[in-house]
């Protein structure tokens, strides 16, 4: 792995131009899941918009209770706390994922409902837990982009499929920059889910790989498969069924088997 400057919360932090995003950065050395850390700052409501990023975590996770893998500062790891969200879990998990594809780049496509893909490989995830109580919705938006991993970083049934900002690009990322554009981006694209959602489900349907194109899930351990023909941003993936009819599948409860 190439040398890569540590990340540093005051050097994210310096210019950072968000209006919610970003208020306290943590960084820490070690943790076993920044999801776990920012659950605990969850029980304060005035730290909506805490980030908290990890050089390493020992228990990374993705959906399903799957296992993130991440060596020592390969990656941005990252949490994103949000106190009182007004977005549904459909609307905020399709923004995240438009932001999160536009701070890699061009070439970045959205993989429903968690995956970033870059030139056909898994380059980044994405996991939203939530908690609701009588007042407002809370939301812990967990985040992972591979940086600087070559394909030996990745176990080997993995290096088919992944792939890593560096790989793509044969020049080493700048992970400060990098997530100093992640955390304006998302504070944008959060903002603009909240004034006109149309806005997010047009640009995730641009950046969609699925749109249009045969999909197979799973649904509460049922098997589907048709076409995906949309995006429903209250009730999520439209799909065409073999069987005959159309069906809105939600991200909490479907897993994509391609």
């Amino acid at each position: 792995m190439p040398q890569t400057i540590p990340l540093d919360a005051e050097q994210i932090k310096a210019n950072l131009k968000t209006k919610r995003i970003g208020r306290k950065i943590l960084v820490y050395s070690r943790t076993s899941s920044t999801n776990d850390i920012a659950a605990e700052y969850a029980k304060n409501k005035g730290n909506d918009g805490l980030v908290v990023f990890a050089e390493e975590q020992t228990a990374g996770r993705g959906r399903a209770g799957s296992r993130w893998h991440s060596g020592r500062s390969e990656s941005i790891l990252c949490s994103i706390l949000l106190t009182d969200c007004k977005l549904n879990g459909e609307l905020l998990s399709l923004t995240c994922a438009v932001a999160v594809a536009e701070t890699i780049g061009k070439s970045t496509k959205i993989k429903w409902p968690n995956d970033i893909i870059l030139n056909g490989k898994k380059v980044a995830g994405i996991l939203l837990e939530s908690k609701k109580d009588r007042t407002s919705n809370t939301y812990i938006i967990g985040i992972g982009i591979n940086c600087h991993q070559t394909q030996d970083c990745f176990p080997p049934e993995l290096r088919p499929i992944v792939t890593s900002i560096d790989i793509e690009s044969e020049m080493v990322c700048d992970r400060i920059l990098l997530a100093k554009r992640l955390l304006t981006v998302l504070d944008c694209w959060l903002e603009t889910a909240a004034q006109a959602s149309k806005k997010v489900t047009e640009r995730w349907r641009k950046l969609s790989v699925q749109l249009g194109h045969r999909v197979a899930l799973v649904f509460n351990g049922t098997k589907f498969s048709g076409n995906c023909i949309g995006i429903d941003p209250e009730k999520g993936l439209i799909v065409q069924l073999d069987t005959g009819g159309v069906r809105m599948f939600d991200a909490a409860h479907t897993s994509i088997l391609k």
